[in-house]
């Protein structure tokens, strides 16, 4: 078991005169992995490879390792990945990578809450990282059971989204040094939306899959049941039921210069406000995270909000709404 060090986020390659990092959000439909998914790779191969490879091949696992992990895990994405080792014509440091097992670790902001009243069970969530290092591409796919529609990291991972059953999901660092041998969280997220069709289900499998940081995982189902998942490397996964909310802390304050960095006390409060005042609403609620301390501008943070996602769980309906712009994108699995 290690521990992360300093905070770090590599530096960004292009920003407009005004500060800003022009992003561009793309939407993906392709039910299996093919030409459009082998068009983002080539597009995002050469960044991810230097990212994956930062620490030396020798501190990759080997291809064997790979996809021993992929098959005792989860062994219903092990077609989904051969199918993408074959359209990108992945060879051995590209395998190992699409596997995310055991790959570098990365740390990023992010607060996220469940929302149950008034039959419109949703999840709201932003996503605060360096915008210049985020794919911001949604993906509308089959991969193995169920249709998903999520917002994609690593090619084939999901940092949220929502499935045909109407579960949604998303994630958000943990705030703790621990590092060790699991997948990242994103695939395992794309494991749970493709897999499971309630709260119950998915609570399940994540016990089931390790991960190799901490980060807290926000569950919404359209029966209305809704769970936080804390999950870490060195320890069990800790559960908290019902309507909640999350940034960067897993109940209390470990990394002090991390929290204090993304101000996830501040967001946490403002959140946990916004969920028991008795006369807010779903669109009250979206305003908050549309607001500051929130809403983080990426012109003055490191991990500035690079987009606010809200996903219905009834309609199975998200919408995705791109930082510091006002329109709004729609999108549901036909």
């Amino acid at each position: 078991m290690g521990t992360l060090g300093r905070m770090s986020a590599e530096p960004v390659p292009h920003e407009n005169g005004d500060g800003t990092t022009p992003v561009i959000f793309r939407s993906v439909v392709e039910d299996r992995p093919g030409d459009a998914m082998a068009g983002l790779f080539e597009l995002w191969w050469p960044a991810y490879r230097r990212w994956f490879l930062r620490d030396g091949e020798s501190r990759r696992p080997t291809y064997g390792q790979c996809i021993r992990a992929l098959r005792r895990h989860m062994p219903e994405l092990v077609p989904a990945y051969e199918r993408l080792l074959d359209v990108t014509g992945a060879g051995d440091i590209e395998a190992r990578f699409l596997s995310l097992w055991d790959p570098p670790p990365f740390i990023a902001a992010c607060s996220m809450a469940a929302w149950t009243r008034d039959d419109h069970p949703s999840l709201i969530r932003t996503y605060d990282y360096v915008p210049a290092l985020c794919e911001t591409t949604l993906l509308s796919t089959t991969f193995a059971t169920r249709q998903t529609m999520a917002m994609s990291d690593c090619l084939w991972g999901a940092l949220d989204g929502v499935n045909e059953d109407g579960l949604a999901a998303a994630l958000a660092f943990g705030g703790r040094h621990a590092v060790g041998r699991g997948f990242a969280v994103t695939l395992l997220l794309r494991y749970v939306l493709e897999q499971c069709a309630d709260v119950s289900q998915a609570l399940e499998a994540i016990a089931a899959v390790p991960v190799n940081l901490s980060y807290n995982i926000m569950l919404v189902d359209a029966a209305g049941d809704a769970a936080l998942v804390r999950v870490a490397p060195d320890r069990a996964p800790e559960v908290v039921r019902g309507a909640t909310c999350a940034g960067n802390r897993q109940g209390e304050t470990e990394w002090p210069e991390h929290a204090e960095a993304t101000e996830t006390v501040q967001r946490e409060a403002v959140l946990a406000q916004a969920l028991d005042d008795p006369a807010m609403t779903l669109d009250g609620l979206e305003h908050v995270f549309l607001t500051p301390p929130v809403q983080r501008d990426p012109a003055f943070h490191t991990w500035g909000t690079v987009y606010t996602a809200r996903y219905d769980c009834r309609e199975r309906v998200g919408r995705t709404r791109r930082s510091r712009c006002s329109s709004a994108r729609r999108a549901t699995p036909s």
